[in-house]
């Protein structure tokens, strides 16, 4: 019975081991960004509440002088080159009584290099404009961090004073907000893991969603909730987007858990922004 017991034991840990192993090789999977193809055109700006117009001046006159002399480029192009040593530590949160104090700023921070962590301290393009602009105002700068699709209605009833999240100016948007001069220029791509060659002969967008479109339910897309990605792909009348009804479109609460479930064999693609897919699949890729 001994022998009996040992044998089964070592079968046990021997399938324990085969399955640890294989979720080893899954977690290990890279990823590939197909950043030539661009799914959409799209301009991001800073969302403000409709009645502050004077903020709104205030923050285009900023944008203007920081593209005049060259310092927006130089900020954009130091994160994406990895060179940046910007970070920023919360102060405490505003009060009743001090809230004229400060500059709120609300963010989602799993998006870079747009906004992100450094261990405690808050990073990215955005962040650092952001800092800027409160120098600028005289006012203390505090980040809000939430998620994406609750940055409108926060900017709405007035919790924040601006939203700064890599957020696509359009219609349905403007009609709850109002939004800044646009500052950078992005789109949207698909991402899929190394090996997966189903758009490998794509060469333009059309031939990316001629693809999609053949797909059945069974075929998963991941992408973040309240962004242009998950509006493409789910599709959203309101802001144009048709979608693909015919697959399954999976919204996470940040980009990177869509990767890193792509990573994991549990979806077939990622839609996100471009240079966020790239800085995500890079680190992931490591």
């Amino acid at each position: 019975m001994k022998k009996i017991m040992t044998f089964v034991l070592a079968m046990v840990l021997s399938v324990v081991a085969v399955f640890a192993f294989t979720g080893c090789g899954e977690a290990k999977k890279k990823l590939v960004v197909y950043t030539e193809i661009e799914l959409t055109a799209e301009t991001y700006a800073f969302a403000i509440n409709k009645s502050n117009t004077e903020l709104k001046e205030d923050v285009n006159a900023i944008l203007a002088d920081l593209k005049e002399n060259g310092e927006l480029d130089e900020i954009i192009n130091s994160f994406f080159d990895g060179n940046a040593e910007f970070t920023y530590t919360n102060p405490s949160a505003p009060t009743a009584s001090n809230r004229a104090n400060y500059f709120v700023v609300g963010t989602n921070a799993y998006f870079p290099p747009f906004e992100h962590y450094e261990g405690n301290k808050l990073s990215g393009i955005d962040m650092q404009i952001a800092s800027i602009i409160a120098t600028e105002l005289g006012k203390t700068l505090y980040i809000k961090d939430m998620e994406f699709d609750s940055l409108v209605p926060a900017v709405e009833i007035g919790e924040v004073d601006i939203a700064m999240a890599g957020m696509t100016v359009n219609e349905e948007r403007l009609k709850v907000v109002d939004f800044t001069d646009g500052y950078y220029t992005s789109a949207q791509v698909i991402t899929v893991v190394e090996g997966d060659d189903t758009f490998a002969d794509c060469k333009t967008a059309e031939d990316v969603e001629n693809i999609l479109k053949s797909k059945g339910s069974n075929y998963k897309i991941g992408t973040q909730n309240g962004t242009t990605g998950y509006m493409y792909s789910a599709g959203d009348e309101g802001f144009g987007y048709d979608g693909f009804k015919n697959l399954t479109t999976k919204g996470y609460t940040t980009g990177a858990l869509a990767m890193q479930d792509l990573r994991n064999g549990k979806l077939n693609a990622v839609i996100l922004d471009k240079q966020p897919s790239i800085m995500i699949t890079k680190s992931m890729n490591k």
